[in-house]
């Protein structure tokens, strides 16, 4: 079932991503072509206090032409381990950082059409950590009860896949 790569040509080469057309073998020995969104990877991080709710950012979003609630989340550096730039997202977007981070491992994005990987993260014992925000990033730190953070989730008002995902691994092993 796997694809070969033939041939890439590399089409553009932006601030974050890169995008190729790549002409690949199918596994029938016909061609085709991929286009690929390359991404360096990003961390999504669950922030929960002590009063169980849950540390959330909104931020309008290009893609989705809105404004959307989503869990704090930012694009690694190159070679950045993920903890680390989880917590610094963290602190950048919310103030805090982790006393303790815990690993929930990652999603692919859309692995179709991009190699965006996120390591998603389960934040707790926050700790008042100010750092600045990133000079093109506006957004509003909001706290959401965990309980009303699932419940929508179940009724659609969430949106976000990463926020979704790593919210549901955090409420599976809270066991609620």
């Amino acid at each position: 079932m796997e694809e070969k790569i033939i041939q890439t040509r590399h089409i553009y080469k932006g601030r974050v991503v890169k995008l190729d057309i790549h002409e690949v073998l199918l596994p029938d020995n016909k061609h085709s072509k991929r286009e690929l969104v390359n991404h360096p990877g990003a961390v999504a991080i669950v922030a929960l206090d002590n009063d169980n709710q849950v540390l959330m950012v909104r931020q309008y979003r290009l893609g989705a032409r809105q404004t959307m609630l989503e869990v704090p989340a930012g694009t690694l550096d190159a070679g950045e381990d993920p903890a680390h730039c989880a917590t610094r997202e963290l602190q950048e977007e919310t103030g805090f950082k982790p006393g303790k981070l815990q690993s929930l491992g990652g999603i692919y994005t859309a692995p179709g059409y991009t190699t965006e990987y996120i390591h998603l993260f389960f934040a707790t014992d926050l700790i008042p950590a100010k750092l600045d925000t990133d000079d093109d990033e506006f957004l509003e730190v909001t706290r959401v009860p965990f309980a009303k953070v699932i419940d929508m989730i179940e009724k659609g008002e969430l949106e976000d896949g990463k926020s979704i995902s790593a919210l549901l691994r955090v409420a599976r092993q809270l066991g609620k």
